[in-house]
């Protein structure tokens, strides 16, 4: 199978309160290294002929202007929560300029919650100038996205199933603190892989730093980056040197070519 060539933009790679964290007077949420100021995550895929965002964000608004998008062919969603599906109001800006509905991909826990939390854009009497919305729902099946071959991973968010997507050799996880066995073959021979890393300590739903370096050694990933920060971590520079050669700290606006 042919992949076509990827351009993935990093629209945000903070945790769920964003960095710097309101009310928080800590040496991260104050530092000056623009690398520190982390929206809530989510990237951009782009190729020839499509555009793909993955999980719309509360700050998905600013994140597109920020990057100046005028396109958007589909919305790929990973899982529920608020920090990852709360934007999605934001993209009838698209419908409008684009004349046609967005194409919404989510499997059916996700699905449940969109139509729970806007149920406005799924009611019978539709009010003029909501979202309109192709809701496709998903499950473990690979499938394309115009020309893009997806390929679902199901990894675990404490006890929530979540989506984390291959897309030829890269590889896009966030929200997981574990990964069973037959979904890391799925992962396996990817060059690039993006997993969350939300802090040194514990946590009962994501990868801490080491984890997430020990699950890219495991997979023998040629290259990885980190997402879904925390202000606990510590500082972009502090911890990027800290990291193996071939690990990196992500950031907000990092561009890929794949």
């Amino acid at each position: 199978m042919s992949y076509p060539s990827l351009h993935i933009t990093f629209l945000g790679t903070g945790t769920s309160t964003g960095v710097p964290m309101i009310g928080c007077n800590c040496n991260v949420c104050t530092s000056a290294d623009t690398r520190d100021n982390r929206l809530r995550t989510s990237i951009l895929i782009e190729t020839a002929h499509t555009n793909i965002v993955i999980d719309t964000t509360p700050d998905f608004r600013q994140q597109m202007l920020r990057i100046n998008n005028h396109k958007l062919d589909a919305v790929l969603f990973t899982h529920p929560h608020k920090d990852h599906t709360g934007g999605l109001d934001d993209v009838r800006a698209y419908n409008f300029f684009s004349g046609k509905a967005m194409d919404v991909y989510a499997n059916s826990l996700t699905e449940e919650a969109l139509k729970r939390e806007f149920a406005y854009v799924f009611a019978d009497k539709r009010y003029p100038g909501i979202p309109e919305l192709n809701l496709i729902t998903i499950d473990e099946t690979p499938f394309n996205i115009n020309d893009v071959p997806v390929i679902p991973i199901m990894v675990w968010h404490y006890k929530m199933p979540v989506y984390a997507y291959r897309f030829g050799n890269f590889t896009y996880i966030t929200d997981a603190n574990r990964i069973d066995e037959a979904q890391k073959e799925k992962i396996r021979g990817s060059e690039i892989m993006v997993v969350n890393a939300l802090r040194k300590e514990d946590h009962i739903s994501h990868f801490t730093l080491q984890q997430a370096i020990d699950l890219v050694e495991e997979l023998e990933v040629k290259e990885a980056y980190f997402t879904h920060i925390s202000h606990q971590l510590g500082r972009h520079e502090e911890i990027e040197h800290i990291l193996p050669a071939h690990i990196h700290m992500a950031y907000d606006g990092l561009q890929l070519t794949v």
